[in-house]
């Protein structure tokens, strides 16, 4: 392994002085992804600036009834917690659905956030990957690609973004906040990460040497009744193939508010605009589900070995959408 410094940093405008003086430096919280990638060699940091006993762990309700959730919470307080539970249960059960739980017990929510992909190729240094080497190729779209992209993606990659909490945070429209040498700043989750376009080796909207100090969730009456469904290879610990969160406010059988987002079919997690649109204002029934499902997955732009995730994304967000129906029907 290549040696590297490390320094813990006692304060949120300290940690970003330590990154600001040496750019080849990282942030370092629970490590669950960084450590793995510099182990093959894919980071390869001067320095580790650890941030995670900076009192940035807190969980609280907002004045407008909203939650703000620090960075370095783990994903085990951060899915434990009541407010979490009540006000956004899709969110609970999607940090509960990822990774396993001694991972859950270190992986913090925003390194969760900055997580990179599992794509094989992109941790593969012998293999061509325009994330990882820019201009040097997409190994994935003539070799192994089942798990990739079948939204969003470009000739330059097809990789998937792995998070679970992601997907639930996007339909919830968070908001990410981060602090610079220049001050405190804030990004819509929408605008957080960039499309793949021609660069897919930048992927967030993070200005240089930010460090992410927390996300807020703001007030969503309809987030109470949500729910979040992961479809994976093996019942055990696995990433997604395909998952969706959603939350569905259906009175005298019509759908007056719906919130849906997908993960594992792009780069990064996928708010369904386009179904969303169709739900509102329309029965809440099967016929109304299939027709929104389809609405958003007419962009979609499967390889030879990954048409699969259409049909399953389909089937799935039909599934958790007349699920969510029948209870509100309750």
């Amino acid at each position: 392994m290549r040696e590297f410094g490390y320094q813990r940093a006692d304060d949120v405008s300290g940690a970003v002085a330590l990154l600001a003086a040496d750019p080849d430096a990282r942030f370092l919280g629970g490590g669950t992804n960084l450590v793995d990638l510099m182990k093959t060699g894919v980071e390869r940091p001067a320095r580790l600036v650890d941030v995670r006993e900076l009192p940035l762990d807190g969980i609280e309700v907002t004045e407008d009834g909203g939650l703000r959730i620090g960075a370095t919470v783990t994903n085990s307080d951060l899915a434990a917690h009541p407010e979490v539970r009540r006000r956004y249960p899709a969110l609970a059960q999607a940090v509960l659905a990822g990774a396993s739980g001694q991972l859950r017990n270190m992986a913090t929510v925003g390194g969760n956030l900055l997580q990179r992909t599992r794509c094989g190729y992109f941790t593969d240094l012998s293999k061509p990957c325009n994330k990882r080497a820019p201009g040097s190729g997409c190994s994935a779209i003539s070799g192994e690609h089942h798990n990739h992209a079948v939204l969003g993606a470009t000739d330059h990659c097809v990789a998937v973004h792995p998070s679970d909490m992601g997907v639930a945070l996007a339909a919830f429209d968070a908001v990410v906040g981060y602090e610079t040498l220049d001050g405190p700043g804030e990004l819509p989750l929408a605008d957080f990460y960039l499309p793949v376009g021609d660069t897919p080796h930048r992927e967030t909207a993070l200005p240089a040497g930010a460090l992410i100090t927390g996300v807020t969730l703001p007030p969503a009456p309809v987030a109470a009744r949500s729910r979040y469904r992961k479809v994976r290879e093996r019942a055990s610990y696995a990433f997604a193939i395909g998952s969706v969160a959603a939350a569905l406010d259906v009175e005298a059988g019509v759908v007056r508010e719906a919130r849906l987002a997908f993960g594992a079919v792009a780069s990064r997690p996928w708010r369904a605009r386009a179904a969303e649109a169709v739900l509102t204002g329309a029965p809440a029934d099967g016929e109304t589900f299939a027709a929104a499902a389809d609405a958003e997955l007419a962009a979609a732009r499967p390889l030879p070995d990954n048409g699969y995730k259409v049909t399953l994304m389909r089937n799935l967000v039909v599934a958790v959408l007349t699920e969510l129906a029948e209870e509100t029907a309750r």
